[in-house]
């Protein structure tokens, strides 16, 4: 008989990232998949080595928080033992100040522009194999876009594209316009490898209507099963 594989989703933190309901669209489909899903709204499980190391999968979607370093060190320390980790948007990437957190994660949220903004997801051409974008070239997008700081360790499958901002208010810019003066392309969506580990993030996913887009459900619901240990 075959044992489920389990999934261990954390959510919290700033509520403007909607972590409940963010997460309720992806637990049937890990339970269609064959997980068995436990929800824990505080952190302290990641101190709880026992259960990390039975976890398969975190799925993390934390927001604005503070992790101590016994909670950083148990999740990355599950993780270097084969726990996958995956999480989108400031659930993963402006989840916590605390480096080795980052360095985990391999990148860190910075700066978006003001309100939601018309852009493109872009699959990077040479990775239009990977299993979390196969099929997927662009995804047309209305949303926040994330500047991120990331680790060259990552292995990038999508970008996005920060283009200078207009000087003035009527263009939504300072008097000086933006302190970038060329077109910037930035990771959007990325895997690792941590150890014996996988770790998914994608930046995409401010709002339930993003997570919702076909190609966009598609890549989480994929970037989840990437990451998750495979027994």
């Amino acid at each position: 008989m075959t044992t489920a594989r389990s999934a261990v989703v954390v959510r919290g933190g700033w509520d403007g990232h909607v972590p409940v309901p963010a997460t309720e669209l992806f637990i049937p489909f890990l339970r269609g998949r064959g997980f068995d899903v436990t929800v824990h709204e505080d952190l302290d499980v990641y101190a709880d080595a026992e259960r990390m190391a039975a976890a398969d999968l975190v799925v993390q979607c934390w927001s604005i928080g503070t992790i101590t370093d016994g909670q950083a060190a148990g999740l990355a320390a599950a993780v270097r033992a084969g726990t996958g980790l995956a999480g989108w948007h400031g659930g993963i990437v402006g989840a916590f100040h605390h480096g080795g957190y980052q360095q985990l994660t391999g990148g860190v949220f910075v700066h978006h522009p003001a309100g939601f903004v018309d852009h493109e997801l872009t699959v990077l051409p040479e990775r239009a194999d990977h299993p979390v974008v196969a099929g997927i070239a662009s995804v047309a997008l209305h949303t926040e876009k994330y500047w991120v700081l990331t680790d060259p360790l990552n292995d990038v499958l999508a970008t996005v594209t920060f283009d200078p901002e207009p000087v003035g208010p009527a263009g939504g810019g300072s008097a000086e316009g933006a302190p970038w003066r060329r077109p910037v392309t930035l990771p959007a969506v990325w895997t690792r490898s941590w150890g014996a580990g996988r770790v998914f993030v994608s930046t995409v996913g401010h709002k339930l209507d993003d997570l919702a887009l076909p190609p966009i459900r598609t890549i989480t619901e994929r970037g989840l099963l990437w990451a998750a240990r495979h027994r």
